[in-house]
């Protein structure tokens, strides 16, 4: 049988699994990004271009929160989108844009922290925060070009409900387009991310520079980096690939597989909006004050007023301090 007469199905047991994940992580990535863009606002002192970057990562993740309660009300009628066709095309458009903007963002982290550790004395380490602040603005342009064509899709109409996915197993003319992007944004960031990962464990051990607080938080952010990415990207990733797999196999399948496929699909795609929730963990491991910022929110001793206090070390000597003093 073919995945022609396999187009469309209903949301069960989509809709009895996905809302509570749903739900919980519009609740959780509100809190944590909403928390984070308040410390950016007025509880960091000292702005570097990691700071702009970092900025810029959790406005991305808050754009993408925000959509989630759709796509529970979506879900929860069964795979039926009631506010009608524009909405629906704009809400795909901002998930996929700020998923493609949460990926470049973390990258661009990553890179940000190996020049800085593995390559202390490059002049890309001196840019200023307006120079910073051009970079992220055209990752911004790289990210709404490549998912600007979401805008001209129109979406099947099932019994006077719009089917809004911007995914199917569907023949479409521009599938290979959208399939290649997707699986383009997994790869070639997490080839990037394991080689920075690596090289600035390899450099930190050469000079046994492990010990140190500044350059544990180092790892530590590499390595958030490395799990939240994988952790949220990966099933999604791997369950297209299958699926890609079964449409070009010249066997014939029943519906029943397109089905289980569709299904476990759709539920891994949710899974990559825990990424939007995890991020608020790099922001821990990457400064200091961040630390100090959600302490004090949890002992409930933090006003607008306040900033925490820019982290000191001196007891690093020269060499050290030269190498890590940018992290």
């Amino acid at each position: 049988m073919s995945n022609k007469s396999c187009c469309f199905f209903e949301a069960n047991p989509l809709s009895n699994l996905l809302p509570p994940l749903l739900i919980l992580e519009f609740i959780l990535g509100s809190v944590g990004n909403g928390v984070a863009l308040w410390g950016f606002c007025f509880h960091i002192k000292t702005w570097k271009s990691s700071t702009v970057y970092l900025f810029n990562l959790a406005v991305a993740d808050f754009l993408l929160i925000i959509c989630l309660p759709f796509r529970t009300d979506y879900y929860l009628r069964k795979k039926q989108w009631i506010f009608g066709d524009l909405p629906c095309t704009l809400t795909l458009f901002m998930l996929a844009m700020n998923r493609a903007g949460s990926i470049f963002f973390l990258t661009l982290i990553a890179l940000d922290r190996y020049f800085k550790v593995v390559h202390p004395h490059h002049l890309i380490n001196s840019i200023s925060n307006g120079a910073a602040a051009c970079l992220t603005c055209l990752v911004w342009v790289l990210t709404i070009a490549i998912t600007a064509y979401l805008l001209s899709e129109s979406h099947l109409e099932v019994s006077n409900f719009t089917h809004c996915d911007s995914f199917t197993i569907c023949p479409v003319s521009d599938a290979v387009w959208h399939d290649s992007l997707f699986l383009l944004e997994f790869f070639l960031p997490l080839i990037i991310i394991l080689y920075c990962s690596l090289c600035i464990t390899w450099r930190l051990r050469q000079r046994q520079l492990d010990k140190h607080g500044k350059v544990q938080r180092a790892v530590k952010l590499m390595a958030a980096v490395g799990v939240v990415f994988i952790l949220c990207f990966l099933p999604s990733v791997a369950t297209r690939v299958y699926i890609l797999h079964v449409l070009s196999s010249p066997f014939k399948h029943s519906c029943e597989v397109f089905r289980s496929a569709d299904s476990a699909f759709y539920i891994t795609i949710s899974l990559t909006y825990l990424n939007s929730m995890l991020d608020p963990l790099v922001y821990y491991f990457s400064n200091p004050s961040f630390q100090k910022l959600y302490l004090r929110l949890v002992a409930g001793k933090l006003t607008c007023q306040q900033a925490p206090e820019v982290d000191k070390n001196p007891s690093l000597d020269a060499s050290v301090s030269h190498s890590i003093s940018r992290l």
